[in-house]
């Protein structure tokens, strides 16, 4: 090679060097996921979906949304942010071994929409629906179908000092090996939430709807939904550490839950701190028990409720009804 060239070689390559690396490609407020596609494309376009919803999630900019465009199984999912899905009522979403098929890690402030979702666990032991974490966030479900998981359908389980809620409306919930929906959450914090038009059917663990505090103050409304033939409770709350737990149960069908055992019922409210108000709904046909309360429990009603064909003969609320 001749001088002149060897000088200009020298200088195209220092040139390169001083240039600017490319930009990361940059992430984007609307992804799509197919079933026709690629996990190599960018997300970005109904043109270029990728196929799994890790993928897209990956490629979605914080508060974004992922759209399911037809259905298909999109795989496993681990959100660490603010994030929706539009699922559509197609987007599958299959159990990961020893695992949930959606892991929630939030921060405080996130809000996390999961709408449109079909979760089937296929009975594989220790999995689990949504698992959500973290240091609080909003979690809202939508218009889904969680069942057939070795452990719960939804579990609720946020560490936090601030605010924490949880959404659940027109949800069913069925055929999980212990709760449809466990909310237990942990740390110093507060838990706020309604579950409104929610089915939980015959989960086989401790309650359909499983609701306990060591710390927090918890405040749940369940309201137009059914909780009916789980192994034991329809609904449990119990406040193991004394903080407030408050459930109000409002126009809800609470039925055949722990048929054929003394070791379960309808509506059950444990320990001091524990408070549950019930007003306009039926509870009928439960083994055990229609409504208790244990060491402390409060359980109130407005008067107004339908107690009938339960095994413990349909008393009177536990504790002086409303006026």
């Amino acid at each position: 090679m001749s001088k002149i060239g060897f000088l200009l070689t020298l200088l195209v390559s220092v040139l390169v060097c001083l240039l600017p690396a490319a930009p990361a490609q940059a992430q984007s407020n609307h992804t799509f996921v197919s079933a026709a596609g690629n996990d190599s494309n960018n997300c970005a376009t109904v043109s270029t979906p990728c196929r799994h919803l890790a993928n897209a999630y990956a490629a979605t900019a914080a508060s974004g949304e992922i759209e399911v465009l037809d259905p298909a199984n999109y795989g496993a999912l681990t959100i660490t942010g603010p994030v929706s899905i539009e699922g559509h009522g197609w987007a599958s979403i299959a159990a990961v071994s020893g695992g949930a098929a959606i892991t929630i890690n939030a921060n405080t402030g996130d809000n996390i929409n999961i709408i449109g979702v079909v979760l089937d666990g296929i009975a594989i032991a220790n999995t689990t629906g949504i698992q959500f974490n973290g240091s609080g966030g909003t979690l809202t479900v939508r218009d889904s179908v969680i069942r057939n998981f070795g452990v719960d359908g939804i579990t609720f389980q946020p560490n936090n000092t601030g605010l924490s809620q949880l959404f659940v409306s027109n949800t069913l919930t069925s055929d999980n090996a212990r709760s449809g929906i466990q909310i237990i959450p942990t740390g110093s914090g507060t838990t706020t939430g309604v579950l409104d038009h929610v089915q939980i059917i015959n989960n086989n663990g401790d309650a359909g709807l499983h609701i306990e505090s060591e710390a927090q103050t918890i405040t749940m409304t369940i309201s137009d939904s059914v909780s009916a033939n789980n192994a034991r409770y329809g609904i449990f709350a119990s406040s193991d550490g004394g903080q407030p737990v408050s459930t109000m149960v409002r126009n809800c069908t609470i039925a055949n839950n722990s048929v054929g055992s003394p070791n379960g019922g309808g509506l059950a409210s444990f320990l001091t701190g524990a408070t549950m108000r019930v007003t306009r709904s039926t509870i009928t046909g439960n083994g055990g028990f229609s409504w208790t309360t244990v060491a402390g429990g409060i359980l109130l009603s407005y008067a107004d409720n339908n107690i009938d064909g339960n095994a413990d003969t349909n008393p009177a609320p536990p504790t002086t009804p409303y006026k």
